[in-house]
C-alpha cells in the first residue's frame, strides 16, 4: 500500500514538473515570436502610449509591481490555508504566474535552479489534472520561492520608483487595501477571494457586499471595479495634464509677445 501510495506520488510529479517544463517553453517561445514580429512592435493599438499620457504610465508601472507583491500574497494565502472558494481560478493563476516568473528568469548559477525548481506549482498542477489536493505539503517549496519574489519585486518598486522620481503614495492606496483585505478576511471569516472583492467593491463604490454568485462573476466583479478607478484616475491625470500645458502654452505666448513689443520699442 506504501509502495503503491509512493509510486503514485513520485508519478504526479515528475508528471507536474514534466508540464510545467512543456509551458513554460511554449510560453518562451510564443513571447519570443511575438516580440521579433514587425507589426507586433509597429502596431499602434499595442502602444500604450496611445491610451495612456507617460507620467499615468509611470505611476502603472510602480501599480503593476505592488500587485504582483499583492497576488503572490494571495496565492500563498490559498496554498497555506487551502480555502476552497474559488481554488481552482486561485490553481489557474498560480501556474500562469509561476510561468510567467520562469520565463523572467535566467538559469546561470545554482542558486537559479533551485529558484526555478520552486516555481514548480505541483500542488497545483496535480489539483488540475488528478483532483488530487493532497500534496500541500510540497508547495512548502513553493511558497519559499514566493516569499523570495515578494522581496524581489518590492525591491523593484522602490528601484522603479527612484528611478523615475516618482513619490510613494501609492503605498498609502495600497496600505489601505491591504489592512482591510486582512481585516475583512478574518472578521467576516471569508476567503481571500471573497474579501478583496468586498474591499474592492466597497472601496470603488457604495457597496460592502461580493457581487457576484460565482467564482466567476467575482472575479468580473473586480475587474469592473479596478477597472473603473483606473480610467476615471486616467481621465483626471490626463485633464489635468492638458490644463497645465494649456496654462503654459498661453505664458510662453504672453512671453514671446512681450519680449516682440519691447524690441519694436528698442
Amino acid at each position: 500500500m506504501d509502495y503503491n501510495f509512493l509510486l503514485l506520488l513520485i508519478i504526479q510529479l515528475l508528471v507536474a514538473a514534466g508540464i510545467f517544463v512543456f509551458l513554460v517553453y511554449i510560453a518562451r517561445f510564443m513571447v519570443n515570436k511575438i516580440k521579433s514580429d514587425p507589426d507586433f512592435k509597429n502596431s499602434k493599438f499595442l502602444n500604450p502610449l496611445e491610451y495612456f499620457p507617460s507620467e499615468k504610465l509611470a505611476s502603472l508601472g510602480q501599480i503593476f509591481y505592488l500587485v504582483m507583491v499583492f497576488l503572490f500574497i494571495i496565492i500563498e494565502l490559498y496554498l497555506i490555508f487551502t480555502w476552497k472558494d474559488g481554488s481552482f481560478p486561485i490553481l489557474v493563476l498560480d501556474i500562469i504566474l509561476s510561468i510567467y516568473l520562469a520565463i523572467k528568469m535566467n538559469m546561470d548559477s545554482l542558486n537559479d535552479k533551485i529558484i526555478l525548481f520552486s516555481l514548480i506549482p505541483f500542488g497545483s498542477i496535480t489539483g488540475i489534472i488528478f483532483g488530487d489536493t493532497s500534496l500541500v505539503w510540497i508547495d512548502l517549496f513553493h511558497i519559499f520561492g514566493y516569499l523570495y519574489f515578494i522581496q524581489v519585486y518590492y525591491r523593484k518598486f522602490e528601484i522603479f520608483t527612484k528611478n523615475m522620481g516618482l513619490g510613494i503614495s501609492i503605498l498609502l492606496l495600497f496600505t489601505i487595501v491591504w489592512v482591510s483585505f486582512l481585516f475583512t478576511m478574518f472578521a467576516e471569516g471569508v476567503s481571500p477571494l471573497e474579501s478583496i472583492t468586498m474591499v474592492s467593491n466597497a472601496f470603488t463604490s457604495n457597496s460592502y457586499e461580493a457581487s457576484g454568485n460565482s467564482v466567476v462573476g467575482k472575479f468580473d466583479s473586480l475587474v469592473l471595479a479596478w477597472g473603473g478607478f483606473l480610467l476615471s484616475s486616467v481621465g483626471t491625470a490626463t485633464l489635468a495634464a492638458s490644463v497645465v500645458k494649456k496654462y503654459v502654452d498661453r505664458q510662453f505666448d504672453d512671453m514671446e509677445n512681450l519680449i516682440k513689443s519691447k524690441k519694436e520699442e528698442k
